[in-house]
């Protein structure tokens, strides 16, 4: 089949029944035309429209091994550092598109895919038939070009226990029941970011597992269809309120709906069970298989069209309300330059010292990108604070769209910019208030902050697994040194 078309993504979504519980209804029919995912449906049929563009095929395809049909860039096996910034290219189209506000593109997965099933090493640690069966999923994925949301973590119950131990073992997803055709889950595990619009659920391993027999039913991989019976999506209210692209221009196009999976005795096939069992294999399951540097360089890819939409935001605003002449704006400004110059400056770095895996993948350099991903949740936080400052009491003094039509007049005079008409100002405006203040921003922000995972945890890992040993013998030998 190779890449879907933006319509065939739709049709496909309205021809599946999920079970999706939002703002007190059950939703499993004509998703999309529902309000709460009408948007982001929409969006997301134009990032498959985008493959079949003149303008784009070449960079966002190439041409499958199997079947010489194009598929998607990101399904690419990188092979050399070439290939890498191949798929950088390819994943930078996608995310300028949205801004970098589409954190669960369908690169970001299928990056994760591409790893695994490449990784037939770490598989043989447990049953080679696990890689066989990863490597046949990752191929189904890349000829129908399939769309995936993912859930790792378990309900947040109490968190002075593990998650095998909340609510005595009972919270969160496990295996109950192993038969000779496959497994049985029941619990539930968050947080599935755009499940509604999805085409297949990965259920990957926490990171949390003790590698002890207690936690081996919370330890297995698997892939699910959408709409499998049994398998509940309990998502959070949306965060676009109706309005149009004027007055809602990123809500209304890029709200990713998140959810809690319940999974009520969902059955899954022998060969979509990826792991089972094992849970020391499981801890190791996104360092070891490259699954971790190939999703992180589609994430540092995406991060930086978000930093350079927030500069160019912030430089659109500073001139056109004529604040860009003063020294603390172009100390703000500055700050955002710096970042977007650091962003590209570890994209490029990560890229430069690429080394090929055991499998023959050549994975961009890792301590670089995880110094990446811990240094970006934290920097972004300020991005819509400085849009904030920007704009400050303006942004609270926005009429909407349909009031143009009855006090243009107003608008025209009394909301002009220096060098935009008031109608122009508003728009740009409404822009910056759902980059900084509106509940999709607030969102945005928190998305981010937490993207990989407790912050502090995140920074205990990068000392932890960073080579410090050169340096102190440096520090060791400079002490000694005589001349």
């Amino acid at each position: 089949m190779g890449i879907r078309t933006g319509q065939q993504f739709l049709d496909k979504l309205n021809a599946m029944r999920p079970h999706l519980v939002i703002d007190g209804e059950v939703v499993s029919e004509n998703l999309t035309e529902h309000p709460s995912f009408r948007g982001l449906a929409r969006s997301y049929a134009k990032l498959f429209d985008l493959q079949h563009d003149a303008e784009f095929r070449d960079a966002l395809t190439y041409a499958s091994p199997t079947t010489g049909e194009p598929v998607n860039a990101s399904f690419l096996v990188p092979r050399t550092r070439e290939d890498l910034v191949r798929r950088r290219e390819a994943m930078a189209v996608w995310a300028n598109y949205s801004q970098g506000f589409l954190g669960r593109t369908g690169d970001y997965l299928n990056s994760a895919l591409t790893a695994l099933g490449s990784a037939k090493k770490f598989f043989a640690q447990a049953d080679p038939v696990y890689g066989e069966r990863i490597e046949a999923y990752y191929e189904f994925a890349r000829e129908n070009d399939l769309l995936a949301t993912h859930t790792l973590i378990p309900p947040q119950a109490n968190r002075s226990v593990s998650g095998s131990e909340q609510l005595g073992g009972q919270l969160a997803a496990r295996v109950v029941e192993e038969r000779a055709d496959g497994v049985v889950l029941h619990g539930a595990r968050m947080l599935a970011t755009i499940a509604p619009i999805a085409d297949e659920l990965l259920v990957f391993p926490s990171t949390l597992l003790r590698a002890t027999p207690e936690d081996a039913p919370y330890s297995f991989a698997v892939a699910i269809p959408n709409d499998a019976p049994g398998l509940h999506y309990l998502c959070r209210a949306g965060l676009h309120h109706g309005g149009g692209h004027h007055d809602e221009p990123l809500a209304s196009r890029f709200e990713e709906v998140d959810a809690v999976v319940v999974f009520d005795n969902v059955f899954v096939p022998h060969e979509r069970v990826f792991m089972l069992g094992h849970p020391e294999l499981c801890n190791q399951w996104y360092s070891e298989t490259g699954a971790a540097a190939l999703m992180t360089h589609q994430v540092v890819t995406r991060t930086l069209a978000k930093s350079e939409f927030f500069l160019g935001l912030a430089s659109e605003v500073a001139a056109m309300i004529g604040i860009d002449g003063f020294q603390h704006i172009q100390e703000d400004l500055a700050e955002l330059i710096r970042n977007v110059e650091i962003g590209k400056a570890f994209i490029v770095a990560a890229e430069a010292q690429a080394e090929l895996s055991d499998d023959g993948v050549m994975l961009p350099h890792w301590p670089t990108l995880n110094a990446a991903r811990n240094w970006y949740p934290k920097v972004s936080q300020r991005y819509p604070e400085i849009i904030r400052k920007f704009c400050a009491s303006g942004l609270m003094g926005l009429p909407g769209e349909a009031d143009l039509d009855v006090a243009r007049e107003d608008i025209e005079m009394y909301l002009q910019g220096k060098s935009l008409t008031g109608p122009e100002r508003i728009r740009l405006f409404k822009l910056a208030a759902d980059a900084s203040v509106t509940g999709f921003a607030g969102r945005q922000s928190l998305y981010e902050y937490f993207f990989f995972g407790d912050p502090v945890r995140m920074a205990g890992a990068l000392v932890n697994s960073y080579d410090r040993d050169p340096l102190r013998a440096r520090v060791r030998e400079f002490l000694h040194r005589e001349d």
